[in-house]
């Protein structure tokens, strides 16, 4: 009866041990960190083509999220495998690229033979190993020392400490070079239009009611076709405009029912621009979707006014819109 408990704390215990090695692992690389990081972002940021990464096995494996995450973050690049590359693959290659190589023991037979390849198209190559004086770490421009101390296997064979700091070097490099671009959300939007990332990135203007579809009015507008507005555009409320399209004031839902409890029935003989309320919140059209919805929530409002520069009304952006986009 007690043997699954006893599997359960061994299995905790396992787990534990394993993230012990590999986050010592990754402080230990952290420490090693020196000037040739920065020589190695140099070389990748001064590449006019695109950067090519390889790695046989395991670390083949790294290199291609290496390589997406640099694609995915403003530098241009693909995963070129190694064996594939003899065998034909060595024309996509070019002048212009540089090359990554991920190599732990730094002698990896397919890549080695990829030198004389570099060398004739005058490409420069980083490696990441974890001997920088084996023969793929000697024949670099700059060879990234990720050595482990040990494997989190408990053989101590299978790569596992010394991929998780291999990929973290790869993650370093590109979030470096990505400042170095100066690197933007809109340059980050545009690489993901879809799924999550994209929903979060959204801007403003990409999902305000504008147009046909805003609710505006004039100041002098009559109150009953005020409420026609409010009611034919579906937003629980309107804009106010002055004669120029800036924003004078906006009605909601909730001000026409303290209107009403204010003024009876009086209100039907009032003007949009003595009902309304004056100064409401405003935002850019490039306020992303995400800081809207926070703006909104925190302020307890339900629809927010889209301005441009000079307070020229541009659309209306509606909680439940954004719900809808699942941006949290």
């Amino acid at each position: 009866m007690l043997r699954p408990y006893v599997e359960i704390a061994v299995s905790l215990e396992t787990a534990r041990r394993v993230l012990e090695i590999e986050a010592r692992a990754l402080q230990e690389v952290k420490a090693r960190l020196d000037a040739s990081f920065t020589k190695a972002v140099d070389v990748l940021f001064a590449c006019k083509g695109r950067v090519a990464v390889t790695g046989m096995g395991k670390s083949g494996l790294i290199g291609r999220k290496i390589s997406a995450t640099l694609s995915s973050t403003g530098t241009p690049s693909f995963f070129l495998h190694p064996a594939e590359a003899l065998h034909g693959d060595l024309g996509m290659l070019a002048r212009g690229d540089a090359m990554l190589g991920v190599s732990y023991g730094g002698e990896t037979e397919e890549i080695i033979r990829l030198l004389e390849a570099l060398k004739r198209l005058a490409m420069p190559l980083v490696t990441l190993t974890g001997c920088v004086t084996s023969t793929l770490g000697a024949a670099s421009d700059v060879a990234l020392d990720v050595s482990v101390r040990e494997e989190a296997c408990s053989l101590n064979l299978a790569p596992t400490a010394s991929t998780t700091v291999a990929m973290a070097v790869g993650d370093a490099l590109a979030v470096a070079l990505l400042e170095k671009r100066g690197f933007r959300h809109d340059d980050f939007a545009a690489l993901h239009p879809a799924g999550r990332l994209g929903k979060k990135l959204l801007r403003v203007e990409h999902v305000m009611h504008a147009g046909a579809a805003l609710p505006h009015v004039s100041e002098k507008t009559s109150m009953p076709d005020t409420f026609h507005e409010m009611s034919e555009k579906g937003l629980g409320m309107t804009t106010v405009l002055q004669g120029d399209g800036r924003l004078a004031g906006i009605i909601t839902d909730g001000d026409l029912r303290r209107l009403m409890e204010k003024h009876r029935g009086a209100t039907l003989e009032m003007t949009a621009g003595a009902c309304m309320t004056r100064n409401p919140q405003t935002i850019s059209p490039q306020l992303l979707a995400s800081e809207a919805l926070n703006l909104m929530e925190k302020r307890k409002i339900t629809s927010i006014v889209v301005v441009d520069e000079a307070g020229g009304v541009l659309g209306v952006v509606h909680l439940h819109d954004l719900w809808g986009l699942e941006l949290i």
